[in-house]
């Protein structure tokens, strides 16, 4: 059986902190494959939203060169709304006899009960929830899905371990996972776009050519 990571977002744009925490966590849990799966339609929309195209576009630039990276068109090809619930749905049709792990930083995961019917996708697949700059492990222990070990969750907010795998109430598995902290951000990266000042280093080349070209983000 496979095992497959499926890291989605807007993408907004694709940069270095999202290829190595997809690298970080495909060699840590020895996953066969990272699909990056750009939503379309997210139903609540950024007002600095490149349009989806130009996102598809440079996730796939972003990611050609690694064999163990791939990108999934699921969302980028509906017209309606990108729900996480009904792209899960589809990528076990697409898929299966696969283990999926859905990567979300912590910030993703607290906000999970705004989501649309979160109580199915905690049973759909398992989780591995990645570190986020301003976020803490600890912050995890609000959530309803998870009865958190608050000293677990402690001891990796001060790197004591790297990562600690417990069970969601779903009956799912939930992994926690420390990165290499990487202060780069799409804000940042738009904000420097508007500001005129370089981009370079903090996304692949190809992207910031593609920014460049099509002019992206020069307007808030």
């Amino acid at each position: 059986m496979s095992k497959l990571g499926i890291f989605g977002g807007t993408f907004n744009p694709i940069h270095l902190g999202h290829l190595r925490a997809a690298e970080e966590v495909r060699e840590k849990f020895n996953l066969d494959k990272i699909i990056f799966v750009p939503s379309a339609n997210p139903p609540i929309k950024d007002k600095e939203l490149a349009d989806a195209k130009h996102r598809y576009k440079m996730v796939r630039l972003a990611t050609f060169k690694n064999r163990s990276f791939a990108i999934s068109d699921i969302e980028y090809k509906k017209k309606n709304k990108s729900y996480s619930v009904n792209t899960l749905k589809e990528l076990h049709r697409v898929y299966p006899d696969t283990t999926f792990y859905f990567i979300l930083g912590i910030d993703a995961f607290i906000d999970m009960p705004n989501w649309w019917h979160p109580d199915k996708l905690v049973k759909l697949t398992d989780f591995i929830v990645i570190s986020r700059p301003s976020f803490k492990f600890a912050d995890l222990a609000s959530s309803p899905y998870l009865d958190a070990d608050r000293n677990a969750l402690k001891r990796l907010d001060s790197g004591k371990i790297e990562s600690h795998k417990t069970r969601l109430r779903s009956g799912r598995d939930i992994i926690m996972l420390r990165l290499t902290p990487l202060e780069i951000s799409a804000t940042l990266i738009r904000k420097r776009v508007r500001q005129g000042k370089s981009i370079k280093y903090l996304l692949p080349e190809e992207v910031e050519s593609y920014i460049i070209s099509n002019k992206l983000y020069k307007e808030q």
